[in-house]
């Protein structure tokens, strides 16, 4: 069983728009399945008083990012407002080795990158049921000047011309809604004939092999 478990482990992208709630509906699966895991990324900026390496992020000097981005050691990476952010190989293929699935709730940048790193990946694109909808959730955060929702808002646009890039499309029109149509793509994808079969054949799971059948 320990091999089939490991064969049914991916890793799951999950972009969309700012404010359509990723981190919500990612957090909200997890609470239901244990077997499901957050992407821990590396960056270099420096920790806020309530983070903690390892938990919330990898805090590594530039130094240290330049290296490992050479070497090839970054599912994905971007850089934003001067800062650089990447999610390490090693950390995701090693959560997966433990038959994990791992959530990447990253841009649509970064989720192209760890689509072609790793063809068996799920990838769903969150969306709101309305653009208006979309604009109501960004101004109730009281967080946006105009000038930052205008900006969030083309930006949303922009990202949207992705979509066609993912496999799943999920509608957040109510998080217990989403939270179980996503709970479903999971469920599915580990039923895929070609993750239960990585690495063995049906004989080996029916132990047919070790009786000479």
């Amino acid at each position: 069983m320990t091999r089939m478990s490991e064969a049914v482990a991916f890793p799951i992208v999950v972009s969309g728009p700012s404010g359509v709630g990723k981190t919500t509906l990612c957090h909200g699966l997890m609470e239901r399945d244990q077997r499901l895991a957050f992407s821990v990324s590396a960056t270099t900026r420096k920790a806020r008083a309530t983070e903690e390496h390892g938990r919330d992020y990898f805090f590594i000097s530039r130094q240290e990012f330049e290296g490992m981005r050479g070497r090839g050691e970054f599912a994905e990476w971007a850089e934003v407002h001067n800062e650089f952010y990447g999610t390490p190989s090693k950390y995701l293929d090693g959560e997966m080795a433990k038959g994990m699935s791992v959530f990447l709730d990253i841009d649509v940048q970064g989720g192209v990158q760890v689509m072609e790193r790793y063809p068996l990946a799920v990838s769903i694109f969150v969306i709101t049921p309305s653009f208006k909808v979309l604009e109501e959730r960004l101004r109730n955060r009281k967080s946006e000047t105009e000038e930052t929702l205008d900006r969030r808002l083309a930006n949303a646009l922009g990202e949207m011309e992705y979509i066609s890039r993912y496999t799943y499309v999920v509608v957040n029109d109510t998080v217990d809604g989403a939270v179980s149509r996503m709970a479903a793509i999971v469920g599915a994808e580990r039923l895929k004939r070609e993750r239960i079969l990585a690495g063995t054949t049906w004989r080996q799971i029916l132990g047919l092999e070790a009786k000479g059948v």
